[in-house]
């Protein structure tokens, strides 16, 4: 377990038109918005990097518009996860990925990697797939079929040291089952379809339990994927304060 317990809090990307002048000011431009944004949160999940691997360029000037201490989540392409499927032909693919990472440096946080629907369960896939990863990074694997959710394949992530994403998106709603020294959190809305905030209740609720990960001196990560009408940063902030109640 690491010496100390760190929370990281922020929206799956930042870049959404609809965010303009109810989240970012009207005036300002597009290219200051992570800039901006990073002055509230201390973290985002790089969102565009499933569809597309970004340039090496925008990679550094994300790392350079950004504090020392931001932490940035990347969601590894769909190559990976979609057409290759996990498969040993995903090699080249993750040394791309390693290309980017590098380039963040230290502000490299963790990886996602998120299955598709109807890609059900394959433990023998899954433990070579895990063979093929970069040792020191903190991985997370969001599944979007029920039939991963069994014991085998907890034990399988709790060996290599992987997070099995606490996920409610609509398709496969998460157990909440940890399985690796850090934690990640995926909220895509109260309904798992990226509207409508959510709950107080449900804030308060995440907290307790990230409170107590805080006393398993795990480092937790927790995303807002619910980012219609700009409700992803305003549930980020909100549990944040909930958080840095006495």
């Amino acid at each position: 377990m690491p010496e100390t317990s760190m929370v990281h809090i922020g929206t799956s990307g930042w870049s959404y038109d609809g965010w303009r002048g109810v989240f970012f000011p009207e005036s300002l431009p597009k290219r200051k918005w992570l800039s901006w944004y990073a002055g509230r949160f201390g973290t985002t999940e790089i969102n565009g990097s499933f569809y597309r691997t970004p340039p090496l360029g925008a990679v550094s000037a994300w790392r350079e518009q950004t504090p020392e201490d931001f932490v940035f989540a990347w969601k590894a392409s769909r190559f990976i996860t979609h057409w290759k499927r996990l498969s040993p032909r995903t090699a080249d693919s993750l040394a791309l990925m390693e290309t980017r990472l590098e380039t963040l440096g230290p502000k490299a946080g963790p990886v996602l990697f998120q299955l598709p629907a109807r890609f059900g369960v394959d433990h023998e896939r899954l433990q070579t797939f895990l063979e093929l990863l970069r040792p020191g990074r903190p991985y997370a694997l969001e599944v979007r079929d029920a039939s991963w959710f069994d014991d085998a394949v907890y034990a399988l992530l709790r060996k290599y040291d992987v997070a099995l994403c606490f996920s409610d998106h609509r398709d496969a709603r998460a157990p909440w089952e940890i399985t690796a020294r850090h934690v990640y959190v995926r909220g895509h809305g109260p309904q798992g379809d990226y509207r409508d905030r959510y709950p107080e209740a449900t804030l308060r609720d995440w907290a307790d339990h990230i409170r107590t990960w805080r006393q398993q001196m795990r480092t937790v990560y927790v995303y807002f994927d619910n980012d219609q009408k700009s409700a992803a940063p305003h549930d980020a902030r909100r549990l944040a304060e909930i958080l840095a109640e006495p």
